[in-house]
């Protein structure tokens, strides 16, 4: 997001950690309720445009939302949707991914609460490594022609009892509504989404072997010196490294492997 809606997502993330600061707030319950206005907007255009029409008096589109939603939400719910119709949006679509987004963040505070975030975390890792690594999974997942229902059955079968309960809300919420996304590149979302409600920067990691406790520990320390804040470490074994480790943080590699070394080693003498 870009401007102005870079703005009204800031002011609606400070909004719902504000709100969910209170324990007499059911956030799961306010995560399904939000994600229930994503869909929503994202089937109504009409209604996107109206509530992100810069002309509009901000408070006619608080007005419009209360009525709409009126009873058929939460008060926490309807009044964090009109508080981010006051805003200005840059596009249309940017309310509808910001809502997505506090829908997220509500059930990864919830599992925060219970001492499951960590889980979380590793979970959607896992899923998305388990993922890539199907075809016959990914195809399902990814087929459009299949109803979101035989999809969310699917997840359901395989991540349910075996993961913690919001990790499988998340999975599934995804699948069921990938809004454009890839299911890679949305798991990556969450888990970034997961590791900012610590303060931490997510490594992704591929090692040719595992790592052990002091080894991951040395690891985690020395990307937290480069990068000024707590890095939690998704790994992954990848025997084709041959040695040492690759790390990507966001758009940054940080190649270590001898494989990598090799390679550029054999383009210098071709070259």
């Amino acid at each position: 997001m870009n401007g102005a809606s870079r703005d009204a997502l800031a002011g609606a993330r400070e909004r719902l950690d504000a709100l969910t600061e209170s324990t007499s707030v059911d956030v799961t319950a306010l995560a399904g309720e939000l994600a229930s206005v994503t869909a929503l907007l994202d089937r109504e255009s009409g209604l996107r445009r109206a509530l992100t029409d810069p002309a509009q008096p901000a408070e006619g589109k608080a007005e419009l939302v209360r009525r709409l939603l009126g009873g058929q939400v939460s008060g926490e719910a309807a009044d964090l949707v009109a508080g981010m119709a006051r805003s200005r949006w840059s596009r249309s679509r940017d309310l509808a991914d910001a809502l997505e987004e506090l829908a997220d963040t509500a059930d990864l505070i919830a599992a925060q609460r219970a001492g499951g975030l960590d889980d979380v975390e590793d979970e959607l890792f896992r899923f998305g490594r388990i993922a890539a690594g199907s075809t016959e999974l990914r195809a399902a997942l990814h087929d459009r022609t299949a109803p979101a229902t035989s999809k969310s059955e699917l997840l359901h079968g395989l991540l349910g009892g075996r993961v913690h309960p919001v990790t499988e809300r998340l999975v599934v919420r995804l699948v069921g509504a990938p809004r454009g996304r890839s299911l890679e590149g949305g798991i990556e979302s969450l888990s970034k989404l997961a590791a900012a409600r610590r303060g931490r920067t997510v490594a992704e990691v591929v090692s040719a072997v595992p790592l052990d406790d002091r080894q991951k520990q040395r690891l985690g320390d020395a990307l937290a010196r480069i990068y000024g804040r707590p890095v939690h470490l998704n790994i992954d074994v990848d025997p084709s490294v041959l040695g040492g480790l690759r790390v990507r943080v966001g758009d940054e590699v940080i190649n270590g492997s001898i494989a990598d070394r090799l390679e550029e080693a054999a383009r210098r003498m071709a070259g």
